[in-house]
């Protein structure tokens, strides 16, 4: 997603502050970056400027000027100024799993119930590339679990200790992507 908005930024003639050094990196950032295999409705994109003073309607020009040099697929819903000082934190998403419909069954309802019962939900979690691993309580990360209309609308709490991963959603709820009718979506991001 970084490639393609620098890209279009660039297309679309704007003024990209980049980072110092020899290798000079664009300053643009996604607060919570998307999980591999995860569709993403209103993600978050941080890209720092150079602004002409002299111009006025920025906002609205940016925001022209970007959505025109957009894929396919790609929409860009609003455009915001911040100051140069602020950072945004993720604070919750919520996540929807399409079940196939022989799926949604009895199994299902009772992994959901105990998941939401349990006190602690330990899970081993591979810390870097040499294989090392440690417990993970996951269980404070997952707010709510629901099932409705087919779905699984898994709602996580994103702190500065992590979130629960979309792989461990997956395993606690037994599910695998040949059970799963659609794409994971992630929906919904809480920002603070």
């Amino acid at each position: 997603m970084l490639r393609v908005f620098h890209r279009a930024c660039a297309r679309a003639g704007m003024k990209i502050q980049y980072s110092q050094g020899f290798n000079p990196r664009p300053k643009m950032s996604l607060p919570l970056p998307k999980p591999v295999g995860v569709e993403v409705e209103g993600d978050l994109l941080c890209l720092r400027v150079n602004r002409d003073p002299a111009m006025t309607g920025y906002q609205s020009q940016v925001a022209d000027r970007l959505a025109a040099q957009l894929p396919e697929g790609c929409e860009l819903l609003s455009v915001s100024i911040a100051g140069a000082k602020v950072s945004f934190q993720p604070r919750a998403a919520t996540y929807i799993l399409t079940v196939r419909e022989e799926c949604l069954d009895e199994k299902l309802k009772t992994t959901i119930a105990d998941l939401l019962v349990s006190e602690n939900l330990i899970l081993q979690r591979r810390t870097d590339r040499r294989g090392n691993i440690r417990d993970v309580d996951v269980r404070r990360f997952l707010k709510s679990v629901e099932l409705a209309d087919g779905n699984v609308m898994v709602e996580c709490a994103v702190t500065s200790a992590g979130s629960i991963r979309i792989d461990e959603i997956l395993n606690l709820l037994e599910l695998d992507s040949t059970k799963l009718a659609a794409p994971i979506r992630r929906t919904n991001v809480q920002w603070q």
